[in-house]
Protein backbone atom coordinates (compact mmCIF):
# COMPACT_ATOMS: atom_id res chain seq x y z
CA UNK A 1 0.00 0.00 0.00
CA UNK A 2 1.17 3.45 -0.80
CA UNK A 3 -1.04 6.03 -2.35
CA UNK A 4 1.40 8.85 -1.57
CA UNK A 5 2.40 9.41 -5.18
CA UNK A 6 -1.23 10.16 -6.05
CA UNK A 7 -1.06 13.31 -3.92
CA UNK A 8 0.83 16.58 -4.22
CA UNK A 9 3.63 17.28 -1.78
CA UNK A 10 3.24 20.21 0.56
CA UNK A 11 6.13 22.45 1.65
CA UNK A 12 8.45 20.58 4.03
CA UNK A 13 8.00 23.18 6.78
CA UNK A 14 4.20 22.79 6.65
CA UNK A 15 4.51 19.00 6.76
CA UNK A 16 6.87 19.24 9.77
CA UNK A 17 4.48 21.65 11.50
CA UNK A 18 1.49 19.36 10.92
CA UNK A 19 3.33 16.26 12.12
CA UNK A 20 4.74 18.03 15.19
CA UNK A 21 1.41 19.70 15.98
CA UNK A 22 -0.44 16.40 15.66
CA UNK A 23 2.07 14.58 17.84
CA UNK A 24 2.38 17.22 20.52
CA UNK A 25 -1.31 18.09 20.85
CA UNK A 26 -2.83 14.62 20.60
CA UNK A 27 -2.17 12.60 23.76
CA UNK A 28 -4.18 9.53 22.71
CA UNK A 29 -2.22 8.76 19.50
CA UNK A 30 0.98 9.38 21.44
CA UNK A 31 -0.22 7.01 24.18
CA UNK A 32 -0.85 4.28 21.60
CA UNK A 33 2.56 4.91 20.02
CA UNK A 34 1.40 6.16 16.62
CA UNK A 35 4.14 7.58 14.41
CA UNK A 36 3.05 10.25 11.97
CA UNK A 37 5.22 9.55 8.93
CA UNK A 38 4.00 11.67 6.05
CA UNK A 39 1.48 14.37 5.21
CA UNK A 40 0.77 15.56 1.68
CA UNK A 41 -2.07 17.63 0.30
CA UNK A 42 -5.15 15.58 1.28
CA UNK A 43 -3.06 12.50 2.24
CA UNK A 44 -1.35 11.10 5.34
CA UNK A 45 0.37 7.99 6.64
CA UNK A 46 0.87 6.69 10.20
CA UNK A 47 2.59 3.58 11.51
CA UNK A 48 1.88 1.81 14.78
CA UNK A 49 4.39 -0.66 16.21
CA UNK A 50 2.71 -3.73 17.69
CA UNK A 51 2.41 -4.08 21.47
CA UNK A 52 0.88 -7.08 23.27
CA UNK A 53 -1.51 -4.67 25.02
CA UNK A 54 -3.30 -4.19 21.67
CA UNK A 55 -4.54 -7.79 21.69
CA UNK A 56 -8.07 -8.81 22.49
CA UNK A 57 -8.60 -12.12 24.37
CA UNK A 58 -8.41 -14.29 21.21
CA UNK A 59 -4.88 -13.01 20.49
CA UNK A 60 -5.73 -10.64 17.63
CA UNK A 61 -5.30 -6.86 17.51
CA UNK A 62 -8.39 -5.23 18.98
CA UNK A 63 -10.70 -3.55 16.49
CA UNK A 64 -10.64 -0.39 18.59
CA UNK A 65 -6.93 0.03 17.92
CA UNK A 66 -7.59 -0.27 14.20
CA UNK A 67 -10.52 2.18 14.39
CA UNK A 68 -8.29 4.62 16.29
CA UNK A 69 -5.74 4.52 13.47
CA UNK A 70 -8.50 5.12 10.92
CA UNK A 71 -9.89 8.08 12.84
CA UNK A 72 -6.44 9.60 13.40
CA UNK A 73 -4.64 9.17 10.08
CA UNK A 74 -7.01 11.58 8.30
CA UNK A 75 -6.36 14.54 10.60
CA UNK A 76 -3.16 15.62 8.80
CA UNK A 77 -4.79 15.34 5.38
CA UNK A 78 -7.77 17.37 6.58
CA UNK A 79 -5.50 20.12 7.89
CA UNK A 80 -3.13 20.05 4.90
CA UNK A 81 -5.24 22.39 2.75
CA UNK A 82 -6.13 24.84 5.52
CA UNK A 83 -4.31 28.12 5.98
CA UNK A 84 -4.63 27.91 9.77
CA UNK A 85 -5.44 25.06 12.15
CA UNK A 86 -9.19 24.82 12.74
CA UNK A 87 -10.68 25.65 16.12
CA UNK A 88 -12.33 22.22 16.10
CA UNK A 89 -12.06 19.12 13.95
CA UNK A 90 -14.85 16.71 14.85
CA UNK A 91 -15.63 13.20 13.64
CA UNK A 92 -19.36 13.23 12.87
CA UNK A 93 -19.63 9.83 11.19
CA UNK A 94 -17.38 6.77 11.15
CA UNK A 95 -17.92 3.42 9.41
CA UNK A 96 -15.31 0.69 9.60
CA UNK A 97 -15.29 -2.46 7.50
CA UNK A 98 -13.00 -5.13 8.94
CA UNK A 99 -11.60 -7.60 6.40
CA UNK A 100 -9.02 -9.62 8.33
CA UNK A 101 -7.35 -9.98 11.70
CA UNK A 102 -3.95 -8.62 12.65
CA UNK A 103 -1.78 -10.88 14.78
CA UNK A 104 1.41 -9.55 16.38
CA UNK A 105 2.33 -7.24 13.50
CA UNK A 106 3.05 -3.56 13.13
CA UNK A 107 0.29 -1.60 11.42
CA UNK A 108 0.33 1.08 8.74
CA UNK A 109 -2.57 3.41 8.00
CA UNK A 110 -3.10 5.72 5.05
CA UNK A 111 -5.85 8.29 4.86
CA UNK A 112 -7.04 10.70 2.20
CA UNK A 113 -9.67 13.35 1.59
CA UNK A 114 -12.34 12.36 -0.91
CA UNK A 115 -14.31 15.62 -0.90
CA UNK A 116 -14.15 18.92 0.97
CA UNK A 117 -17.01 21.26 1.60
CA UNK A 118 -17.03 24.54 3.52
CA UNK A 119 -17.57 22.87 6.88
CA UNK A 120 -17.74 19.13 6.17
CA UNK A 121 -15.18 16.80 4.63
CA UNK A 122 -15.44 13.16 3.60
CA UNK A 123 -12.38 10.99 4.09
CA UNK A 124 -11.27 7.38 3.68
CA UNK A 125 -8.57 5.41 5.47
CA UNK A 126 -7.09 1.96 5.08
CA UNK A 127 -5.12 -0.10 7.61
CA UNK A 128 -2.69 -2.84 6.66
CA UNK A 129 -0.20 -5.00 8.48
CA UNK A 130 3.48 -4.34 7.83
CA UNK A 131 3.45 -7.45 5.63
CA UNK A 132 0.74 -5.91 3.41
CA UNK A 133 -2.46 -7.63 4.55
CA UNK A 134 -5.46 -5.25 4.46
CA UNK A 135 -7.24 -5.32 7.80
CA UNK A 136 -9.85 -2.59 7.47
CA UNK A 137 -11.17 0.38 5.53
CA UNK A 138 -12.97 3.28 7.13
CA UNK A 139 -15.11 6.05 5.69
CA UNK A 140 -15.75 9.15 7.76
CA UNK A 141 -17.27 12.58 7.75
CA UNK A 142 -15.62 15.40 9.68
CA UNK A 143 -16.94 18.79 10.74
CA UNK A 144 -14.34 21.54 10.35
CA UNK A 145 -14.89 24.57 12.57
CA UNK A 146 -12.53 27.44 11.57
Amino acid sequence: MSRANEFEKIPAEKERFLIQALMSKAPYPKFLGMRFEEVRLDYGRISLPFRPEFNQPAGMIHGGVIASLIDTVVVGPLMSALDAPPRKLLTIDLHVHYFDAGVEEDLVAEGWVRRRGRSTAFVTAEVETASGKTLAVGNMAYRIVP
